[in-house]
């Protein structure tokens, strides 16, 4: 799914948190989102998800804006996953249940996807009694299990161990691969952009700041700001 941000204003009363004139990730892209706290990435996915409404703008999903049919292809995991109180196979399956799949299908599909991702034993586990790691890795399995055409993530591997990062990671970069899924993805670790996403958007104060291959922005980035932060140093 080729994603199009046009004239994209976000205000919160008088405050203004995003003011994005163009920005687009081509389908199949593995793009990350950096910048310090505040610069307006979750906001500005949150808008892309449809979970909030733009005070001004448009986003274009191919060339359609938001519409009912898009929520069916597309979907968020958060920093702080929100599972449903079942089994760890039941919250799985839940994507396949509301899109009608037949029981067989969705048994062969989450008996798959748990084996990927190291989550077999876990089948029967009530989702609560999960580590942290453990629960994003399902949501991230539930996210996955309907191949998405635009999977967005919000600091998944944010506090989690690093054999599950090593796993979420591994799952992320295989549907984007295998299923031309466009990922868009929000890191605080640039190592982890550097590791794992192809492009960059570098946002500062609710604005694209800069936007390109990886490797370029944050070797040779050309803005003073980027440079600024991509060194540690704090952004005001």
């Amino acid at each position: 799914m080729n994603i199009h941000v046009k004239n994209v204003v976000k205000d919160y009363g008088s405050h203004r948190v995003l003011d994005i004139g163009a920005l687009s990730i081509k389908k199949g892209s593995l793009a990350g989102i950096i910048g310090p706290n505040g610069a307006g990435k979750s906001t500005l996915i949150r808008i892309i998800a449809g979970l909030e409404q733009a005070s001004k703008g448009e986003i274009y999903y191919d060339e359609n804006t938001l519409h009912e049919n898009h929520f069916s292809k597309m979907t968020l995991v958060f920093q702080k996953p929100y599972l449903l109180r079942t089994t760890v196979y039941n919250d799985i399956a839940y994507p396949l249940i509301l899109r009608k799949e037949s029981r067989e299908s969705i048994r062969s599909k989450v008996n798959a996807i748990l084996e990927e991702m190291g989550l077999i034993e876990f089948k029967d586990k009530k989702t609560w009694t999960l580590s942290g790691g453990e629960m994003q890795k399902v949501a991230l399995a539930r996210a996955l299990v309907f191949k998405p055409s635009l999977l967005m993530l919000d600091e998944p591997t944010a506090n989690i161990d690093p054999s599950s990062i090593a796993v979420m990671e591994e799952m992320i970069k295989k549907i984007n691969n295998e299923s031309k899924t466009t990922v868009i993805m929000i890191t605080h670790n640039l190592h982890q952009a550097k590791r794992l996403c192809r492009e960059v958007v570098f946002m500062h104060k609710g604005n694209v700041v800069e936007y390109g291959q990886t490797g370029k922005v944050i070797s040779q980035p050309q803005s003073p700001v980027t440079k600024a932060f991509i060194q540690g140093e704090l952004l005001i």
